[in-house]
């Protein structure tokens, strides 16, 4: 059995390189390395590359002996293996190393770095694209692919195989046009639509591997409840459940427009259910292009929070009983609509700590004493959570940068009067990264959640703050 999943491996290989070709299969390999490990250098991703391109082609060739695979795939762990490999480099590759033949292999083979929370990519002026184009056409594209590719690695595969061919189709077309300008103008409005998916589905697959899909239903749902506060529970939850199912069957799909299709139904959802009851959602949904109305949808702000009656928290039996979750989140829903500028990684953190308080008391012998403590703790540290999240991302998205910086700067200084000008700027800078990479609705969910931990952690006071 040793060697069962062997001529699997080079079956599936060879197929794809002989249906591929040797350029697109070449192209698709860094396409995957890339993704796959989404923080090596290009220099690490071009080694492999090269290695896995030469064995297929060896190996792949009619009449060639069927072991020539197995045998090259063994010196290329080998190599991996070596102290001064060319490969990606991962912390994982020691332990792997320690197995032999085929479990070394199968080990190898499933590492992967995590993917990147902050997109690095930054499309550089036509001018640059084309100078660097007209010096060498394959390296362009070859660094353009590890690029982008390690930037937006959770948006599904066809749609950054469609978003990276298009864009160096575009290249290579208005780079030899009589007039570039106005050919990359045309070029790049033609694009938007496909540029906008890739970034929106990065940020929603991203989103759903960080939380799982009901965590992903929560998030989507106060993200709608904090846009258009006038709606009710009844109107917002089928359409998170329709946007977390939507991306559950998407992100990993390889099927050529899943997500095109199911956006454009979801929208179609969405306008239908919304239109009526706000204007801003009235006015994104007149739009022609479906698509373009839901990018429209997805930036829209915070709406100003309505006055509302005061909240009524779920009874201890209505958590503990079989609809807790429902009770949760419906209550987690009415907390957004009347805290609109506390963004979902904020709330996720209150999301996760009711989630907690739910398994540890309602399985205790005394649920109800349990859920009471818990309470109190939560009564004294969740206003002072709130009230300085929102007064934060309020100001953020209030105020221009400059100005938000400047009220920053006048708050620190009463809280801190004894710092330095120079630790003033340097503590000014980091609430403000902070503001503008965690406040906005798409931020990126686990460098945030990393942050808002650190900062609930350095104002706790009691030692065991819950929100932690």
């Amino acid at each position: 059995m040793r060697g069962a999943g062997r001529p699997y491996v080079r079956d599936k290989v060879c197929q794809e390189f002989k249906t591929m070709g040797k350029d697109d299969f070449r192209a698709m390999t860094l396409i995957m390395n890339s993704r796959k490990f989404s923080n090596a250098t290009f220099e690490e991703i071009s080694h492999l590359v090269h290695e896995m391109v030469s064995l297929a082609e060896t190996c792949c060739a009619d009449g060639v002996d069927p072991s020539c695979y197995d045998t090259g795939s063994s010196a290329l762990s080998a190599k991996s293996c070596s102290p001064d490999s060319p490969f990606p480099a991962h912390p994982g590759t020691a332990a792997c190393c320690l197995h032999q033949g085929l479990e070394q292999k199968l080990c190898l083979a499933a590492l992967e770095h995590p993917p990147r929370q902050l997109p690095h990519y930054v499309e550089p002026s036509n001018e640059e694209l084309c100078e660097a184009f007209k010096k060498d056409p394959k390296d362009f594209a070859d660094r353009f692919l590890h690029e982008y590719v390690s930037s937006y690695g959770q948006a599904p595969l066809p749609v950054l195989l469609g978003s990276t061919r298009n864009f160096l189709s575009m290249v290579s077309t208005c780079c030899i046009s009589p007039s570039p300008t106005v050919c990359f103008l045309k070029e790049k409005l033609q694009r938007k639509t496909l540029s906008l998916l890739t970034l929106m589905s990065n940020r929603a697959c991203s989103r759903l591997a960080a939380y799982g899909k009901d965590k992903m239903k929560f998030s989507y749902l106060t993200m709608l409840a904090q846009k258009i506060p006038s709606a009710s529970f009844e109107d917002l939850s089928p359409l998170a459940e329709d946007a977390a199912e939507m991306f559950s069957q998407c992100c990993d799909s390889v099927a050529e427009d899943c997500i095109q299709q199911k956006l454009s139904e979801h929208t179609t959802k969405i306008c239908a259910t919304l239109s009526a009851k706000d204007k801003r959602f009235a006015d994104c949904c007149e739009g022609k292009n479906v698509m373009q109305n839901y990018f429209c949808i997805s930036s829209l702000q915070p709406a100003v929070a309505p006055k509302l009656p005061e909240l009524q928290k779920p009874t201890n039996k209505q958590l503990c009983d079989d609809n807790g979750a429902l009770h949760t989140r419906r209550y987690m829903f009415e907390l957004a609509r009347r805290h609109t500028n506390v963004p979902d990684v904020f709330l996720g953190k209150l999301y996760d700590a009711s989630e907690n308080v739910i398994k540890e008391c309602c399985s205790a012998k005394d649920a109800s004493s349990c859920l009471d403590g818990k309470r109190q703790q939560m009564g004294t540290e969740l206003p002072a959570f709130l009230e300085k999240t929102d007064q934060l991302c309020g100001q953020y998205t209030e105020l221009n940068f400059l100005d938000f910086k400047k009220r920053l700067r006048d708050s620190i200084r009463q809280t801190r009067p004894d710092a330095s000008p120079e630790l003033l700027t340097q503590l000014t800078d980091q609430r403000a990264d902070f503001a503008s990479t965690c406040c906005p609705a798409n931020s990126p969910p686990l460098y945030c959640v990393a942050q808002v931990t650190a900062e609930l952690a350095s104002t706790c006071k009691q030692g065991s703050c819950m929100l932690v």
